[in-house]
């Protein structure tokens, strides 16, 4: 049952990417609908996908991982069965928040997360004893310009 998203909706995206713990009532204020037709609204958005999840987002420093590092992987096998257990070893790596099989030069780019060189070092020679890959070259990240977990919401119909 795929829904149109409307502009009712739409702001109630805008809300919850910015802040999922605002009340129903809060949001039903700035819709000028009912608190159960609100409710309703996002159960909806919820059972179709549109809204994946609810999570807190914790500050990185706060659990010592104060550096981000892009890996930059090459591989020169490009076979089904590595791309398999490139896959089964991404969630033995905790540290790794994204993970991207790419176009052009670069086969697969990581965004991990670390408390420093010595930190990312240990989860380095943790992805080359699972993986085996032609080239990984590393980015730190010296300033994080931005970052957001919220999606553009236009207001197309």
């Amino acid at each position: 049952m795929d829904k149109k998203i409307d502009a009712a909706d739409r702001t109630i995206l805008r809300i919850l990417q910015n802040d999922c713990s605002v009340s129903i009532d809060s949001i039903a204020d700035e819709l000028g609908l009912s608190k159960n037709a609100t409710w309703r609204r996002i159960r909806q958005l919820e059972a179709s996908g549109t809204i994946r999840k609810q999570v807190a987002l914790v500050d990185p420093s706060a659990l010592g991982l104060g550096s981000t590092a892009i890996v930059m992987i090459k591989t020169a096998d490009h076979s089904a069965e590595w791309l398999r257990k490139f896959r089964d070893a991404i969630p033995k790596l905790p540290n790794i928040q994204s993970a991207y099989r790419m176009t052009g030069e670069l086969d697969y780019m990581l965004r991990v997360r670390v408390s420093g060189i010595e930190d990312y070092d240990s989860f380095y020679q943790k992805l080359v004893e699972l993986i085996d890959f032609s080239d990984v070259s590393t980015s730190f990240v010296m300033e994080e310009i931005v970052e957001t977990t919220a999606l553009p919401v236009t207001d197309l119909d």
